[in-house]
């Protein structure tokens, strides 16, 4: 995996996992009117698009994506995020041990 593909599965974690803190998470994406929801798809969105071009692990991202539209409905989303950010943690660490393919 490139150093971009590597980088948009770390950073798309990380805002997984910011998103899915139960009470900070939810307060961050209700204050700001669901913007945070729609960042997050396009996140999703770029890295699932690198993702098969480099043709590493984008199924984390494409449950990102399904997150993000779900994640209008409070407890639900919350959940979602956790699997998200859980998924895309078990990718980014098979990702990294693996060798690239000539």
């Amino acid at each position: 995996m490139s150093s971009l593909g590597k980088l948009l599965k770390w950073g798309t974690f990380t805002y997984e996992a910011f998103l899915a803190l139960p009470i900070i998470g939810g307060v961050f994406v209700v204050a700001n009117a669901w913007v945070p929801l729609g960042i997050a798809f396009l996140l999703h969105a770029v890295a699932v698009i690198i993702m098969l071009k480099e043709r590493g692990p984008f199924i984390g991202n494409v449950i990102g994506i399904i997150t993000s539209i779900v994640a209008l409905i409070p407890i639900v989303g919350w959940i979602m995020h956790v699997i998200t950010a859980i998924v895309l943690l078990l990718e980014g660490l098979s990702s990294s041990r693996r060798r690239p393919r000539y």
